[in-house]
Parts: C-alpha cells; sequence; structure tokens
C-alpha cells in the first residue's frame, strides 16, 4: 500500500554499530535540489550506488584516504554496494534515503583476508526522523516529506509547513498568508522550486505555487544557510517535486472544506473605552461563510525504462466565499476562486554521467468577487454593483542538466522562466467595463471613490455623502499587470581530498509590468471648514471638496547577478571547517530602462564548523557566522522613479449626486497642485536615490549542538543571533539640502523631476544625492549628515530553541520551543503596525520625527512559541495526527499626533499644530497637552501586547485493509476554536491635532485566530 504505511525510520543495531555502517565521519555542504551519499571504505576499491527506483547507477574507486562520495543525487532511496576484487558485491547497503540538501553516510568495515565482508547482505533502512542529525550541514535547516506531511493535521500551502519550523512565525494578516522568519519581516524571504527561484521579487510578498500533492520534500532554512542562496535577509524555503520511476503509479483524491462544519468567525466590538461606542458593534460576521473543494489526479512512470520517467499531476480548486463588512459598510461581497493548476516533471538518465531535468508548472487562480449593496448595519443582500475580475499565478517552465564528469567533479546548469499574472477589471451590474490600462494619459473609467471627512456635526445636517456604485472603493490595477523572470545558474562541485569545494553563478532577471489607478480615476474627499465666526461646529461651517488623481504605469526591472565559492575542509575526521563567500550585483531599473540604484558586488562572507565529537555522528556541535544581504524592490520605481500623476485640486460645491457621491456644481478654490512633481513626466534617475546606496543586509551568529539520546531520539539547542546592519526606505524631508541650497545662492525649484520631495537612502547613514536644484538640468552634489534624516536602523533578534524528535515503528514526533526577543524601531521591508505593504518605502524613515521612541519590541516579537506535532498508528487501518501551537501575543502601540508648534495652548484651547503625517507617531496623549504636545509619550510596544494564542488540530485516518490504496481522511483544525485576536487597529487619535477626541477604531480587532474547520479526504492510490 502506497503512501500511508509509517515504518521506523531508522534501527540502529549492535551489529550495524559493530561494523561500522550507520554513520560517517565525512562533513560536507550539499547542493540546494539534491543530496549525496558519502563514506569511508578500503582505498582503492569500488563503490557502486543503484536507484531501483529508476536504474540509475554510479560507480567510483575509493580514495588514497578511504573517504569516497556521490554528490548531485536526486533525492530518493538508493542501493550501495562495495564491490570485491573480482566485481562481486562484496557489502550491501540497501534502503539509503537521500533528502535535499543533505548528506547520507554510509560506511562500510575493511574486507576480511578472502576479499569478502564477514556479512554479505546488511540492510540499513535510511532515515526519516523529521530532523535527522546531519553532521554535514552548519546549517538550521528543517525538512519535512510528503509521507510525514500527509500524516500530519496541517493547511496543504507552504506557509503553514514552513509555520511548523523553529523560529518561524505568522506574518501579519495585512500581508496575506506569509511568515516571518528569524524576527525579519515577511518581505525579506526567498522561494524555490527545484533550484528555480519562485519568488514574487516585485514587492517580495508573494510566490508561485506548485500543486501541494506534487511537493516531494520541503525544506525549511531558517538561518545558517551557505553561499549558494542570497537575496534573502529572512528564510528560504526550498521544495522538491515528485518524480517518476520504472514503477506506474496512480492516483486521485478529493478534498473538501464544507462551511457547514466551519464555526463563525467571531464578531468585533469597539474596544476604546474611553469613547461612547465602547463595546458596540462593529461587525457581524455570523453571515460569512467560506466552503473548498478540491480535486486532483495524477500518475508517474517510466517511459523508457530506466531512461525517461514522467510525473504529472492536474488539480482544480474552487472556493466560494461572503463576505459582509463593517456596520457602516453598505456594500457586502461574495466571491468565487478557481484554481485550476497542474505540474510536469520529466526526468532523462542519458546515461550514469549525464541527466536531463524538466519541470512545468501553473499556478493560476481565477478570482471573481462581486460587490452588494446592503443596508448599513444590516447583514442583508440586494442589489448587485458590480464584479472585480482578478487573474494571478502564471506558467513556469525549468530545465536543468547535470553532469558526472570526473569521480571528482559535479557540474549543473539550470535556465528557468517564470510569469505571474496581477491583471485586473471590474464590470458593473449592466456589463460595462470598468479597466485601467496604464496610460497615464488615460485615468481609469467607473465610478469615483468617495471619502467623506467632514465633521459629525455637518453630517448630522447633510448625511453621509458615499458612493452606491463603487465595487472594489480603491485602486485598481492596470489590467495587463504581471511579471516576468529569466534565471540562468551554473554550480559546481569539486571534491580534493579533504577539501569539497563548490562555487557557482547565477542571474536573475526580473521585469514587472505595473501601475495603479483610483477606480473612477479620482477621488473625492469632503472635508469641513469653520465658518467666519472662528467657531467649530455652528451654522457657519461649510463643506468643501478636494479632487485627487493619482496614476501610475511603467515597466520596470531588477538585474540581480552573482557569484560564490565555499570550501568544505575536513581538518580532522570529525571536525569539519566551511568557509565560503558571495558577491551579489543589484541594478534596479525605471520605466525608461535607466539605472536608478546599481550595487556591485556586495561581498557576503560565510563561516562555519561541524564538530561531530563521538565520531558516529550521535553528537554535533555546529556553528555559523554570515552576512546576508537584500535587494531593492521592483515595486519601489513604479512611483518613485518613474513617470507618474499625483495631484489636487480643491472646489466649493453646490450639491452632490445621490448615486455616484461625486460634488455638482464645482468652483475651484485654488490652482491644480502637482504633489511631488508627478507631473507626468520621467524623473531623473541620478536623484532617485543616494549614490552612495548600500543593499538592506544584516548580520548572523548560530551556536548549536543536537544529540541522538536513543536509538529513536535526538535533542538538541542553538542560540540565534541576528543584527540589522542596513537598511533602504525613502526620506522625503528636503530641508537640508534646500537650506543648504539657499546658503548657496540658489533659487532652488521645488518639487521638480529633479529635486524629488522623498528619495531612497540608508536610515542613520550620511547620504550623497544629486539634485538639480533650479530644474535647469544641472545637478549637483549634497552629502547630508545622516543624523539631519533620520536615526540609524535597528532591528536585533535573539533567539534560543529547543527542539526534540523521535521515531518508532508506529510513531513520530517533532517538538520545538523558541524564545525570541526581536527588538528595533524598523521591522524590515513592511509596516505591520498600520498593514503598510510598499516594500523598502515604509512611512517610517520618511521624517526623523517619526521615530521618536520608535525603539522596542517589533511585531513579529514572540517572547515563547511551543510546537508539537505528530502521528501514531493505532493499527493497520487507523493512524491519528496531531499539531499544537501555542505562542504568546504581540506587542501594542499607541499612535498619536504629534505637536509641531514649541509654545503651550491657550486657555481653552483644544487644537494644537499637528504633523503633516497624522495619528503616526509614539503619542498617545488624547486628553492633556504639556508645553510640547500630547504628554503620554507611548514608546514602541508600551501599549501592551495581544493574548497568547493556542490551537490544537487532529486528525483520524483510515486505510480499509479490504481496499488496498484507498484511503479517507479527517481533518479538524483550531479543535477547541480558539479565536483570541491577532492583530489591532493601533491608531488612537485623529490626525487633526485635536484633543479630547480618541478614536473609537483604536483597538478594534483586525484579525482573529481562524475558527474551526473540518477538512474531509477520499483518496485512492493504484
Amino acid at each position: 500500500m502506497k503512501q500511508h504505511r509509517y515504518r521506523k525510520s531508522y534501527q540502529r543495531t549492535a551489529l550495524c554499530a559493530a561494523l561500522g555502517l550507520c554513520f560517517s565521519t565525512a562533513a560536507f555542504a550539499q547542493s540546494n535540489t539534491s543530496g549525496a551519499i558519502f563514506g569511508q571504505a578500503d582505498a582503492g576499491s569500488t563503490v557502486q550506488i543503484t536507484n531501483p527506483a529508476t536504474g540509475f547507477s554510479r560507480s567510483v574507486v575509493v580514495g588514497n584516504d578511504g573517504a569516497y562520495r556521490f554528490s548531485s543525487l536526486a533525492t530518493g532511496t538508493y542501493t550501495v554496494t562495495l564491490k570485491g576484487a573480482d566485481g562481486s558485491a562484496a557489502s550491501v547497503r540497501e534502503g539509503v534515503n537521500v533528502n535535499v540538501g543533505t548528506g547520507t553516510p554510509v560506511n562500510f568495515a575493511a574486507a576480511s583476508s578472502s576479499g569478502t565482508a564477514t556479512l554479505s547482505t546488511v540492510q540499513v533502512v535510511g532515515s526519516r526522523v523529521v530532523n535527522p542529525i546531519d553532521v554535514s550541514s552548519v546549517e538550521s535547516t528543517s525538512i519535512l516529506t510528503a509521507e510525514q506531511l500527509a500524516k500530519i493535521p496541517v493547511a496543504r500551502d507552504t506557509t503553514s509547513v514552513a509555520l511548523l519550523a523553529p523560529g518561524t512565525v505568522r506574518g501579519d494578516s495585512a500581508f496575506g498568508n506569509l511568515a516571518s522568519f528569524g524576527g525579519s519581516s515577511v518581505a525579506e524571504n526567498q522561494y524555490y522550486v527545484n533550484g528555480f527561484n519562485i519568488t514574487n521579487t516585485f514587492r517580495n510578498l508573494n510566490f508561485s505555487k506548485i500543486p501541494f500533492e506534487a511537493i516531494a520534500e520541503q525544506q525549511i532554512k531558517t538561518g545558517g544557510y551557505g553561499a549558494e542562496f542570497g537575496r534573502s535577509t529572512g528564510g528560504v524555503v526550498n521544495q522538491i517535486t515528485k518524480r517518476g520511476t520504472n514503477e506506474f503509479h496512480a492516483g486521485a483524491n478529493v478534498f473538501w472544506l464544507p462551511d457547514q462544519l466551519r464555526a463563525k468567525e467571531r464578531d468585533i466590538y469597539y474596544a476604546n473605552p474611553l469613547t461612547d461606542e465602547y463595546k458596540q458593534l462593529r461587525e457581524d460576521n455570523s453571515n460569512d461563510s467560506r466552503d473548498e473543494l478540491i480535486g486532483s489526479i495524477w500518475a508517474s512512470g517510466a517511459l523508457i525504462q530506466d531512461t525517461l520517467f514522467a510525473y504529472g499531476l492536474v488539480s482544480y480548486g474552487k472556493r466560494d466565499e461572503d463576505t459582509w463588512f463593517d456596520t457602516e459598510s453598505s456594500s457586502n461581497s461574495a466571491s468565487t476562486i478557481k484554481n485550476p493548476t497542474w505540474l510536469l516533471k520529466m526526468d532523462w538518465n542519458i546515461n550514469d554521467s549525464n541527466k536531463l531535468e524538466f519541470t512545468a508548472f501553473s499556478d493560476k487562480q481565477k478570482t471573481e468577487d462581486s460587490t452588494y449593496l446592503n443596508t448599513a448595519g444590516e447583514t442583508n443582500r440586494t442589489d448587485l454593483v458590480g464584479t472585480q475580475f482578478s487573474e494571478t499565478g502564471g506558467e513556469n517552465y525549468i530545465a536543468k542538466y547535470t553532469g558526472y564528469f570526473t569521480d571528482n567533479f559535479t557540474l549543473s546548469a539550470l535556465y528557468g522562466h517564470g510569469e505571474y499574472s496581477r491583471s485586473t477589471y471590474l464590470k458593473t451590474a449592466d456589463g460595462q467595463r470598468v479597466e485601467y490600462g496604464g496610460d497615464l494619459s488615460e485615468p481609469a473609467t467607473g465610478c469615483p471613490i468617495i471619502t467623506d471627512a467632514r465633521t459629525a456635526f455637518r453630517k448630522d445636517i447633510t448625511g453621509l455623502y458615499s458612493s452606491n456604485c463603487n465595487i472594489t472603493g480603491g485602486n485598481i490595477d492596470r489590467k495587463d499587470s504581471k511579471d516576468t523572470r529569466d534565471q540562468y545558474r551554473i554550480d559546481a562541485e569539486w571534491s580534493l581530498g579533504d577539501h569539497l569545494i563548490r562555487f557557482g553563478y547565477d542571474r536573475d532577471d526580473y521585469s514587472s509590468v505595473a501601475g495603479t489607478a483610483p477606480e473612477g480615476g479620482r477621488i473625492w474627499r469632503y472635508s469641513t471648514s469653520v465658518g467666519p465666526d472662528g467657531i467649530r461646529d455652528t451654522a457657519d461651517d461649510f463643506d468643501t471638496v478636494r479632487e485627487q488623481i493619482t496614476q501610475q504605469g511603467s515597466v520596470v526591472e531588477l538585474e540581480q547577478s552573482a557569484y560564490y565559492i565555499e570550501d568544505s575542509w575536513n581538518i580532522t575526521d570529525r571536525f569539519m571547517a566551511y568557509i565560503g563567500g558571495r558577491w551579489d550585483t543589484f541594478k534596479n531599473l525605471n520605466g525608461d530602462g535607466d539605472a536608478y540604484v546599481e550595487i556591485k558586488n556586495q561581498f557576503g562572507p560565510r563561516l562555519g564548523f561541524s564538530w561531530d565529537v563521538n565520531g558516529d555522528s550521535t553528537l554535533k556541535i555546529y556553528g555559523n557566522a554570515g552576512r546576508y544581504a537584500l535587494p531593492l524592490t521592483p515595486s519601489v520605481a513604479v512611483r518613485g522613479a518613474s513617470a507618474s500623476i499625483f495631484t489636487r485640486q480643491t472646489f466649493d460645491f453646490i450639491s452632490v449626486d445621490p448615486d455616484t457621491g461625486a460634488p455638482i456644481g464645482l468652483t475651484p478654490r485654488g490652482p491644480l497642485t502637482y504633489i511631488n512633481a508627478e507631473t507626468g513626466e520621467s524623473k531623473n534617475p541620478a536623484t532617485i536615490a543616494a549614490t552612495n546606496l548600500d543593499p538592506m543586509y544584516q548580520d548572523e551568529y548560530i551556536l548549536g549542538f543536537q544529540k541522538q539520546i536513543t536509538d529513536q531520539q535526538a535533542i538538541g539547542a542553538r542560540a540565534i543571533y541576528r543584527k540589522l546592519k542596513a537598511a533602504i526606505d525613502d526620506n522625503c524631508d528636503y530641508t537640508p539640502i534646500f537650506n543648504q541650497a539657499i546658503a548657496d545662492g540658489f533659487d532652488p525649484v521645488l518639487p521638480s523631476t529633479g529635486f524629488p520631495y522623498c528619495r531612497m537612502f540608508n536610515p542613520g547613514e550620511d547620504a550623497t544625492f544629486l539634485t538639480d536644484i533650479e530644474d535647469n538640468g544641472t545637478l549637483t552634489k549634497y552629502t547630508v549628515d545622516g543624523d539631519l534624516l533620520s536615526p540609524a536602523a535597528k532591528r536585533t533578534y535573539k533567539a534560543l530553541e529547543l527542539f526534540w524528535d523521535g521515531s518508532w515503528d508506529k510513531f513520530f514526533f517533532q517538538a520545538s520551543w523558541t524564545i525570541a526577543w526581536n527588538k528595533g524601531n524598523t521591522e524590515g521591508g513592511v509596516k505591520s503596525d498600520i498593514g503598510q505593504g510598499d516594500t523598502s518605502v515604509t512611512q517610517d524613515f520618511d521624517y526623523k520625527e517619526l521615530m521618536v521612541d520608535s525603539y522596542g519590541y517589533l511585531p513579529n516579537d514572540r517572547r515563547h512559541s511551543l510546537k508539537v506535532f505528530g502521528n501514531y498508528e493505532l493499527t493497520d487501518e487507523w493512524s491519528i495526527g496531531a499539531n499544537l501551537l501555542v505562542q504568546s501575543g504581540r506587542p501594542k502601540n499607541c499612535f498619536g499626533d504629534l505637536d509641531t508648534d514649541p509654545l503651550p495652548p491657550e486657555a481653552g484651547d483644544d487644537h494644537f499644530s499637528p504633523h503633516p503625517y497624522g495619528s503616526s507617531f509614539f503619542r498617545c496623549g488624547t486628553t492633556e497637552l504639556g508645553a510640547s504636545g500630547p504628554v503620554a509619550v507611548t514608546p514602541r510596544g508600551k501599549a501592551g501586547r495581544l493574548p497568547w494564542t493556542n490551537s490544537i488540530d487532529l486528525n483520524i485516518a483510515y486505510f480499509p485493509n479490504w481496499a488496498e490504496g484507498l484511503q479517507f481522511k479527517m481533518d479538524v483544525f483550531n479543535i477547541l476554536n480558539n479565536q483570541k485576536p491577532t492583530s489591532v487597529v493601533e491608531v488612537a487619535e485623529n490626525g487633526a491635532g485635536t484633543t479630547g477626541l480618541p478614536l473609537a477604531t483604536y483597538g478594534l480587532v483586525r484579525a482573529y485566530q481562524a475558527p474551526r474547520s473540518v477538512r474531509f479526504l477520499v483518496q485512492y492510490d493504484f
């Protein structure tokens, strides 16, 4: 029977130990797509490996030092044979498992005088312990196989599997389903499939996804990874797909997650006790629903025996959702998400020395999100407004060649091409198409967006101004938005005695067609002005409306290249030293194809060691240190370095259209204003970023051990320290250059295409900018003291991870406990505090005032994380699995207004001069004023913490003996239905400089734990 019989994965008998068959004293690094087999035998003898499933076979002659090695092996199970002088099998090791990125040791005893080992055949079952001790690695890595994932209750997606590893926490819900690794933001990870980078580099907030059923192994690198990997300051997820063998296999399954068995998400209530709305209903979730069905069918086998193999899978998923919004909303949505995905993997063993692989997959997802009207505050559904049609994902193609040129030298080459769509268009209820084409001269069609920011006094008189025809109520992507990647890489491995030298080069070209515009082409914002009497909330008050138009549209690029070299040196039989270096080059191009940032040969050193203390792989002490760099994402260039439009103009108006909410009878109160010189003209690329810009990079140090305490159990611990050394963000304070230009006798023109408000820089570092001061084409260089712009970016991560793995005949488990401290003044590429996903251009460092009191515990700080998962076979037909997560809550903030007037207010005055960034400061004084503004300074993370969360997932599986290959399974997630808040609104004041008016939405829950749900599986393998 296939895929459901778990057997004891590792047997270490006295005979095995006596013969030295189980462990090796060698230690070498491995590839990111394959594994290795290595060990000791008599010098001059021949060792042969064979993969019985594919017929693949190789032989090597053992070196003078008694060591042998087979590198770049496809994952799978091998037979290792030591041959006698006459070519016959002197000793055979069967069932040797090879996993991705690891080495499997197989040692042979010295031959007897007759030339034949005492036992002609000895079986060794390869390790399948969740985290086996691997003395050949200095990395912090977890590997989960398809067999293990099938036995535990875990959501069928890449992130959920990654979150099983120590040192990972779920990121903020504002960014989707992503993980934070080691205190880094969710925008700092890299994702690979069969060696090809599938990260959506546009903002680093997405990645391509293979059908879950096609995953053979998922490797999660949480730190300490070698020079082969780069462009990440978070973690690396590395997936290997299933492949065909000589034996024909096929199967099909269906997963169903019924809404009827899904618990209702908790309603949301106002949580600010300083407001009248406290404990009143804000969001009624009682009618929300979600139902999902996924079916897959697959087949694999040999097209040519021992030579050409194929694995193919097609899958189709459909999810239906109904969502009602807050009580002030007059709309609700009904969504249908369709996932027609597929994967093809082909392997051609040309001969024993040359292999070709080909992978193709599609992860296209089509979403239809229909917007309906409802009575505000009620969960009724009335007229259809329109539907948003979105397509994400695309097709990926990967070709790889591996050549075993000698026993000691292996070369591989890879080319991959991937596309990822982000296209969107809308249709009104009467079928009219609404879209944005990306042309700056043509705004998006449709209904404009309406914002009513007037006082409650005026709203009570006129009623709320709103639109009944908005479909999204926000920006829409251009209809042809997409990303394209072309990656080339070559890797070599050369074994020279005690040294294993690996080196390589890769080129990664990424292009993005991008741009957004507001639905309807503009935003109308209504506000209230105080009348001639100077007193607020009287009959003299009057309303005005501001028109805002923002449009971007360009094709931007990121060119990345790197070369690396690393040496794993066995200084002694038990001690390996690792030294490596990586040199990264990044070039960011704007919409005109001009480079606005170029960083050459950024050096990332890697150092490490692995000490096989006992010489039998039962106790490993290891450590590593490394520097890791992250490039600037292409998304920055769409608005920051390419042509864009941003205008504002204020009007008086006579009336308001009751359907669209647009003003009627407009009279300008002032001229049209271009913001930040976004006039639709190209920006000067030389002025966009500091000429001395460094990439974002951090240093990492890890020290750990792993110990096998019994034949079936291993424990371990590691201490981790990460420190951010440089960040990239934008700064919008032009005054240092402006003031210096005035002092130098210039007449500045600000803003202009050569004198932007906001520019890219390294926070805290002196920044050298080129500026077209007088908008005459002449660039002047100014170096601005870093202290004038912002403090240095700070982020540290300190953690202790403890883990315990076990595997028996019918039972396996993995447990980990992480205690961590994640502290600093910046999260990284994104800002979970307010859900800002503008990677590398968050508001953090726009003005130095924003960073006052910003140092503290960061959003991804979770002091404690306990993870336990495993499976137990009750009988040959029944098994149960469990997955436990207990985690402390994230820190909370309280954002408020900053008084920019140093003078105290006059008696009775409840207003002060707020900073233009509104409620974005670590100030939370809504009831008192001091000499320089609110007195209630609330540094980062000092507004308390969210509660602890815990969830228990269980499953039960049935494999009937009366129908071999058939299985039934039921997973129950969050069986106790714990729904604690995981994020809340942290903005406490209104941003208008009015004291005594705390926001009712402060503390409002933005996300709860997912409610209890049930998943059913029926599967048949044949």
